[in-house]
């Protein structure tokens, strides 16, 4: 680097010694976010915050110069990240409404609406609805409880989880493995194929004899399905009424609940008894 003027005196030796800092953080947050997400983004926005670190660091404040610089690197990475949230606000509060107009739609019709009738209703494309759904799932594969005010980069952590932490995200895993164990069975394998597997939807839909819309319509509903049923068990002060709970879809939707709580007390009473449970299975 050539010096210049209006550097503090030594913060370029900090920036040198401390750019594997950078590509530490890079690497434990990339591991964090989609494939998508660009490395070398992150990196450029850590290496930036970095020099701005050296040229403010006051080391009289007995501060050490690399937790001050872990700092100001994560917090420039998060904002990387919010400026490129795969998943806006605008998206998410688009979700909401065509959830209801899709809950709305299955109560008149009596079935599941298809993306057209959705579109239609909401006065979108069905392009857009489909749009929609892409953006969202995305995010649903971080979160299953993704809101207008929250992003995953808000998320991220910089120090290990708590034992407690840790603790409630093997809970919630474990309730959401066996609430994919209990969708009916075209559901489920959407779900498996399309965000275990990463199977294009286009092959999904030639496997299942569909159109790539009607797998987009089963994914929306598995992933609402997914979330109901985890709020269900953990959080069910989130879970929203039925409009018509005493419909086929909200019983349904009731037994569906009580399989996967079924299943989840036969795995404690496994535990319990000393056989490991499979959270995959």
């Amino acid at each position: 680097m050539t010096p210049h003027h209006n550097v503090p005196p030594g913060s370029e030796a900090l920036i040198v010694q401390h750019m594997a800092l950078v590509g530490h953080i890079v690497r434990e947050t990339i591991a964090r976010v989609p494939s998508h997400v660009d490395r070398d983004d992150l990196t450029s926005a850590g290496l930036a915050a970095l020099v701005q670190a050296a040229h403010a660091f006051d080391e009289s404040r007995g501060v050490p110069f690399s937790r001050y610089a872990a700092t100001r690197v994560r917090g420039a990475i998060v904002d990387e990240l919010r400026s490129i949230d795969w998943a806006s606000r605008s998206v998410r509060r688009r979700a909401r409404e065509l959830d209801a107009t899709r809950t709305t739609l299955a109560n008149t019709l009596g079935r599941p609406a298809t993306d057209a009738e959705v579109a239609s209703s909401a006065g979108l494309s069905v392009e857009e609805v489909v749009a929609n759904g892409d953006d969202v799932a995305r995010a649903q594969v971080l979160s299953l409880h993704a809101s207008e005010d929250n992003s995953f980069a808000e998320t991220l952590v910089s120090t290990t989880p708590s034992p407690e932490v840790q603790a409630e995200h093997a809970e919630r895993l474990t309730y959401l493995s066996e609430a994919v164990a209990e969708l009916p069975e075209r559901m489920r394998v959407v779900v498996e194929q399309y965000f275990l597997n990463e199977r294009p939807m286009a092959e999904i839909a030639e496997t299942l004899g569909v159109s790539e819309s009607r797998i987009s319509q089963i994914r929306a509903e598995a992933l609402i399905l997914l979330r109901d049923a985890l709020n269900h068990e953990l959080e069910p002060e989130l879970v929203v009424p039925h409009a018509r709970p005493q419909g086929c879809a909200a019983q349904r939707r009731e037994a569906y609940f009580a399989a996967v709580a079924t299943r989840h007390a036969a795995g404690v009473r496994r535990m319990a008894g000393g056989t490991p449970v499979n959270a995959t299975a």
